[in-house]
């Protein structure tokens, strides 16, 4: 079972990458704001238009996993943590060391409704 200590640290780690990633958009923005250049037609390389949407989709998987955690968190607070939230079942202690923030068994996770 992961504990809360577990769950504090991948929460840090992911409050860390978000910064990181929120940085590094912020910086590609910036960079790009004064520039007028044609990147749309250059053959050579990748346009800043998708390396922009591209980092956009990153920190947006950092903020849903920083807020998965979060949850997870009240969830052991509130004593529910392992609890499928569906079915009331326990969540396979595997489950949970490979994704900690699960919400539901492998069962509810696999039925999809």
């Amino acid at each position: 079972m992961v504990t809360l200590e577990e769950l504090r640290g991948l929460r840090q780690q992911a409050a860390r990458q978000l910064a990181a990633l929120d940085l590094a958009y912020a910086d590609l923005v910036a960079t790009s704001a004064g520039s007028n250049a044609d990147d749309e037609h250059d053959p050579e390389g990748t346009t800043i238009a998708f390396e922009r949407s591209q980092l956009g989709a990153l920190v947006d998987q950092a903020r849903r996993r920083l807020a998965e955690l979060d949850e997870a968190q009240t969830r052991w607070l509130a004593g529910q943590y392992g609890d499928c939230e569906r079915c009331g079942s326990p969540i396979p202690a595997d489950r949970l060391e490979a994704r900690p923030s699960a919400r539901t068994c492998v069962g509810c996770a696999a039925d999809r409704r």
